[in-house]
């Protein structure tokens, strides 16, 4: 056996031996890529659930909300910043979890809860005329989808049982 057939050979065991190694190497850096994007996924999410808690552990907050999507226009400085911030804070996550839906780290069942969320607020006047005050401040993908729902018209039914009626039980 001459050197060069031995270093033939010895090229074909590290390319044999290499091989599994590199997919070995591959398949763990696309799992830590997905449970990055997870917990990143479940941050977005346990903020999502920090949001809904504060409105219920807040009665100002939550009257404001519910005023402020009926006419952003009628609240007053103070509201206006308060339900803005709360709105706002709701269209960041919902934005942080398309753009992971879009990437794919999120699953098309989960990502649609969140998008009937969504389309459910952004149907009130209040949270439109709000929307168009600060859509700028997000991504370009985003605002396609709001404006796309926005466009389709829905009627704003989220808190249709929490109206006031008090008036209409009087007359």
């Amino acid at each position: 056996m001459s050197w060069e057939m031995l270093s033939a050979i010895g090229q074909l065991a590290a390319v044999l031996i290499g091989i599994p190694s590199l997919i070995y190497l591959a398949i763990q850096i696309r799992n830590q890529s997905k449970e990055s994007q997870r917990g990143a996924a479940n941050v977005l999410i346990a903020h999502w659930t920090d949001f809904r808690k504060s409105i219920s552990d807040n009665a100002d907050l939550a009257a404001i909300h519910l005023r402020g999507l009926q006419s952003f226009e009628d609240l007053n400085p103070v509201e206006k910043l308060r339900f803005g911030s709360a709105l706002g804070r709701i269209f960041v996550l919902s934005e942080g979890l398309y753009l992971f839906y879009l990437d794919g780290a999120l699953s098309s069942e989960l990502w649609k809860t969140f998008e009937q969320t969504t389309a459910d607020l952004i149907a009130y006047p209040g949270a439109q005329a709000w929307w168009a005050t600060r859509k700028h401040w997000h991504t370009a993908r985003f605002r396609a989808l709001v404006d796309r729902i926005i466009a389709e018209r829905r009627k704003p039914t989220l808190y249709e049982r929490y109206a006031d009626r008090t008036h209409e039980r009087k007359t």
